[in-house]
């Protein structure tokens, strides 16, 4: 009985670990839909115009600027992200006391304490009050911290709200799958017509309030997690 309930609980943590490598296989390519593209709106419907040569509806805009103002217009961002900050703190702080209190004198002598029922402290029958206090304390600390980032390329985004200004809420994701493993670049952010070029570009310097993240995910960005176990041990929950 013993031997079929252990090959049986075998069979299962069998089946149990399959199943998690089959998971860790499948690729989670997802998109996030904060991220998502928008569809123009569809124009509203002309009447029909037997005209000769024009036609209400069907016209070709033959001299209209390339640059992105309407709902679902694209506009290519150009990265040129590049940030370096330091940071050093150095803290020295030192305090040191002294308090000296010395017996009181009352016309040249010092006070004589002799209650009854006690024994005298001293032979002369004298409580001297004098005291000595002293305290010596010191604080010394250092910190030093340092970060850098660089990220360039392009990027396609599309306008999804024209703001009563005129600014442009675009926003966009860019997918990369290179050797089982998927690379993410998101973008969000307000961007003013005037800084819009001629190639229909803008930098991502020139984007209010952006939101710019590079991510990824397959073999290769597994590699770089900490595992449970290891971020179990330095966790705060962790006594020691």
């Amino acid at each position: 009985m013993q031997t079929y309930r252990a090959a049986r609980i075998l069979k299962v943590l069998t089946m149990l670990m399959l199943v998690l490598v089959l998971a860790s296989c499948q690729s989670a390519a997802k998109r996030d839909p904060e991220f998502a593209s928008i569809r123009p709106p569809l124009p509203p419907q002309q009447s029909m115009a037997n005209g000769s040569i024009y036609q209400a509806g069907f016209d070709v805009r033959l001299y209209e600027d390339i640059k992105a103002r309407r709902i679902g217009d694209i506009l290519t961002v150009r990265l040129i992200e590049n940030t370096d900050g330091s940071k050093s703190t150095n803290t020295t702080a030192d305090r040191q006391s002294t308090t000296t209190v010395t017996n009181p004198t009352i016309l040249g002598a010092s006070p004589e304490f002799n209650v009854p029922g006690f024994v005298p402290l001293t032979s002369t029958k004298n409580l001297n009050l004098e005291t000595n206090l002293s305290s010596n304390s010191a604080f010394e600390g250092s910190g030093e911290s340092s970060q850098k980032n660089k990220l360039t390329g392009d990027i396609s985004v599309t306008v999804v709200e024209v703001l009563p200004n005129g600014n442009l809420i675009v926003r966009g994701e860019k997918r990369l799958t290179i050797n089982n493993g998927n690379e993410y670049i998101s973008l969000s952010g307000i961007v003013r017509p005037i800084d819009i070029q001629s190639d229909n570009s803008v930098l991502s310097t020139q984007i209010a309030d952006a939101t710019i993240m590079y991510t990824g995910d397959g073999q290769v960005a597994e590699v770089n997690i900490m595992g449970w176990l290891a971020r179990f041990f330095i966790s705060a929950i962790l006594p020691f």
